[in-house]
């Protein structure tokens, strides 16, 4: 199984941070965050990495190169411009295969086991929820008999973890749009399952959420990543 991390954005909310570093390389327990997932994919088994670049691109291919260093072995898709998340998973097609595929944002920290995930999920994907944090309060969808709706149930967060079939992107055309946009159809046709991971999770999107996670010096101690 192969799996992909979307790392192009610029992370305007985190400046002066990413001025001049992109978000996936900003340091958590002195390690950068894009590092993390790379360790859980190698204990996952997944040794087959897709990381697609846009904002300083150059800075995450010079520092992380061939992943030899992780275990794993990575390919780039280049974004000029970028092309947001589902745009970009759609360009990174022809490196990704024919099978599903995982696909996790890069500025997710999470502890999350992806051996759990469905090497063939019963639909289109297969995403992962959590509960909501203190910046997104309204949550994003509901969960009822595993099969994510837009309503219907108490709404969770997206935890920008899942598994995708090729199938999903194929009629989409090229160009710059959400992840989101692609779920809707699919699910209101029953073919997105889910489940809620209650563990460590954490998005990192502004310098206040960096710093908070820093004075938690523990929270990734006896994790395995």
């Amino acid at each position: 199984m192969r799996a992909m991390i979307l790392a192009a954005g610029e992370g305007k909310r985190m400046r002066p941070l990413t001025d001049h570093t992109p978000k996936p390389l900003l340091l958590v327990a002195k390690q950068p965050l894009i590092t993390y997932h790379l360790k859980s994919f190698k204990m996952a088994g997944i040794t087959e990495v897709v990381i697609n670049l846009g904002y300083l691109g150059e800075k995450i291919e010079n520092y992380l190169g061939n992943g030899t260093e992780y275990g794993v072995n990575i390919q780039y898709s280049y974004e000029d411009p970028i092309l947001e998340t589902g745009g970009g998973i759609k360009k990174a097609l022809p490196l990704l295969g024919k099978n599903p595929f995982i696909a996790v944002s890069g500025d997710v920290l999470t502890d999350f086991d992806f051996r759990k995930l469905p090497k063939e999920p019963m639909g289109l994907a297969h995403l992962v929820l959590t509960d909501n944090p203190p910046h997104h309060l309204k949550g994003d969808y509901a969960l009822i008999n595993n099969y994510i709706v837009e309503s219907g149930g108490p709404l969770l967060n997206f935890g920008g973890i899942g598994v995708y079939r090729p199938e999903l992107f194929e009629s989409c055309p090229e160009g710059r749009y959400p992840l989101p946009l692609l779920f809707k159809q699919a699910i209101a046709q029953g073919q997105i399952t889910g489940e809620h991971f209650s563990g460590l999770w954490h998005n990192i999107g502004t310098p206040e959420q960096l710093q908070t996670i820093a004075l938690q010096k523990n929270i990734l101690r006896g994790r395995g990543v």
